[in-house]
């Protein structure tokens, strides 16, 4: 018996993907203006959440529900580890470490994996179909904004697994109508998602305090040489 659970969860997330969208470094990144320091922090933020998303799914694979949704070809780890050499070179992982927000979020996964291990749904569906719907237009947008030779430093969008990225979002939609839930469940899935996409925005959050810093030391860069030449004119 369906569930539809992926409508509802759709529908039940609208309010909290919007905002998401809506924090200030998102839409930079949506129009094209990308800082690189800024983005491969974001890079080391997500390697840090699939790490821990990617661990607790397995643990619970044999889960009565989370084999529903068990599709290791989702997962980001390695490809994110590409692109974390490439941003900060063969050291990397000497260089890496999770903001505030991100341990907020990779804590959240953890707990909920313990507690409730159906929640780890909400967890995956919130950051894998983003993934897999929006990844290709952000790819584009970072390398144009960033200059990026071919898929250098874009490897987390890259499903080398999924040959068609719309079969497999129709087989996954079905896996989650077709997950064994109750409706109470479903209610607690979809205000799990709802708490994954707040959890994303304080990520994204951060990284804006962040964009802001820098450009702001750009445009006090720029004053003081314009100062400088005024006066030496």
């Amino acid at each position: 018996m369906s569930t539809n659970l992926a409508q509802q969860l759709r529908e039940g997330t609208t309010k909290a993907h919007s905002m998401a969208e809506n924090v200030s470094f998102v839409k930079s990144f949506l129009g094209g203006v990308v800082d690189k320091k800024s983005y491969r922090t974001l890079v080391a933020n997500l390697f840090f959440v699939y790490v821990a998303l990617e661990e607790e799914i397995e643990k619970n694979k044999n889960h009565f529900v989370i084999k529903s949704i068990y599709f290791p070809q989702l997962n980001r780890v390695s490809n994110l580890m590409q692109d974390l050499k490439y941003y900060y070179g063969s050291n990397w992982q000497d260089q890496v470490s999770p903001s505030l927000a991100t341990k907020i979020y990779i804590d959240r996964i953890r707990n909920v994996s313990i507690s409730q291990p159906e929640l780890l749904i909400a967890h995956a569906y919130t950051r894998y179909m983003g993934d897999l719907s929006g990844g290709q237009i952000l790819k584009k947008i970072a390398q144009t904004a960033m200059d990026l030779s071919d898929d250098n430093g874009t490897a987390f969008y890259d499903f080398q697994d999924i040959p068609n990225d719309q079969r497999f979002k129709f087989i996954y939609r079905k896996a989650l109508d077709d997950a064994p839930l109750s409706q109470i469940q479903i209610d607690q899935i979809i205000a799990e998602a709802n708490i994954a996409f707040n959890l994303n925005m304080k990520v994204f959050q951060e990284l804006n305090s962040n964009f802001i810093k820098i450009m702001g030391m750009l445009l006090l860069s720029a004053i003081t040489s314009l100062k400088r030449n005024v006066f030496e004119v």
